[in-house]
């Protein structure tokens, strides 16, 4: 029964074959939030005409659409391959097998060239009972931000910029994955130090230690700043395929209880360390697999460090971080071990 509340939206996905051109979206995904909106851009002619001086709606006209926003979902132990792939721009698009019914896929950072997504929002309007479907084109993933949080389910939130906005396109129909749980703080281990190295595509960490100090919070951004301005004559008022256009970033933040060996002494020396965060959730039939979720950043530096007093509590510490190339190892490597035989 519609509610014509938020309780009846939905969210999908489906990859481009042609980036703009929309597809039928094929995902569906449970979120909590989003703000995918149409930027129309108006020009309003400002020249003088005697006898009026407030500016004329017959001279009002729109010269160039746009689509910009986030989505915020809690991070599933199945489905999510399609959105990492499209926010690093990974080349995975079959997962390899394990021991059945396990399946692995290892996302690296590559070429955002032709990659595009089209996301369908569904809203509900309240005054009647129906989802309203707004499809966006041309989209791409320019920021995105996994965040691990005490007691709570980690967060995966994505930055968009799209081509166009339709709402003329039905309504698709939401078939989510079976099967799809989500992961926990409960399920995180975050490991500093060691040893990385790529063998046949996949990059591990050997002699790492587990973090001992109490981490209240993992957070890691990744930004790939684009050229998202590319209208040019002839374009109807619709962007050019974004490009990248700057120096891609991976940052992170952990909140952390004060302990000056383990994390402080790191950021003064300047050390380069790899860090590993990784949720294991449940058994993946009898694959003798788990549900994974790991990021690999092989060489990161503690950017900031400083503990405070801020009164008879424990004395705390918040430590921002950067991931930088090794030149050997990928920058980041996201690893996910799942029952999706597909993306």
């Amino acid at each position: 029964m519609a509610t014509g509340s938020g309780l009846d939206a939905q969210l999908t996905a489906g990859a481009e074959t042609t980036w703009g051109t929309a597809v039928t979206t094929d995902h569906a995904y449970e979120f909590l939030d989003e703000s995918l909106k149409l930027d129309p851009t108006f020009l309003e002619p400002t020249g003088l005409r005697a006898g009026l001086k407030y500016k004329r709606a017959s001279r009002v006209s729109i010269s160039r659409r746009s689509v910009s926003g986030d989505i915020t979902l809690e991070h599933a132990t199945k489905g999510m391959g399609l959105l990492w792939k499209h926010a690093l721009a990974s080349t995975v698009t079959t997962p390899t097998a394990l021991t059945t019914p396990a399946y692995e896929q290892v996302h690296t950072p590559g070429d955002f060239r032709g990659k595009g997504l089209t996301l369908q929002v569904g809203r509900p309007e309240p005054s009647t009972g129906t989802v309203r479907p707004f499809t966006y084109a041309g989209c791409k993933v320019g920021q995105w931000e996994l965040t691990v949080s005490d007691n709570g389910i980690p967060q995966l939130k994505l930055t968009v910029d799209g081509r166009s906005e339709d709402t003329a396109t039905a309504l698709a129909a939401a078939s989510y994955v079976s099967g799809a749980k989500v992961f926990s703080f409960a399920n995180a281990t975050l490991k500093l130090g060691g040893t990385a190295t790529t063998t046949s595509g996949k990059t591990t960490v050997t002699g790492n230690t587990a973090v001992a100090t109490v981490v209240t919070e993992v957070s890691v951004q990744g930004a790939a700043p684009m050229a998202a301005e590319r209208f040019g004559i002839g374009n109807s008022g619709l962007k050019a395929e974004q490009l990248e256009n700057d120096t891609p970033t991976i940052t992170g933040t952990l909140s952390a209880e004060f302990n000056k060996a383990e994390l402080y002494d790191h950021y003064t020396a300047n050390d380069t360390l790899p860090l590993v965060l990784a949720l294991t959730g449940d058994p993946i039939g009898a694959s003798g697999s788990n549900d994974t979720l790991e990021i690999i950043l092989p060489a990161v530096k503690l950017k900031a460090a400083s503990p405070n007093v801020g009164g008879p509590d424990i004395v705390s510490m918040s430590c921002d971080f950067e991931a930088y190339s090794d030149e050997t190892n990928p920058p980041i490597q996201v690893r996910i071990v799942s029952a999706d035989a597909t993306l």
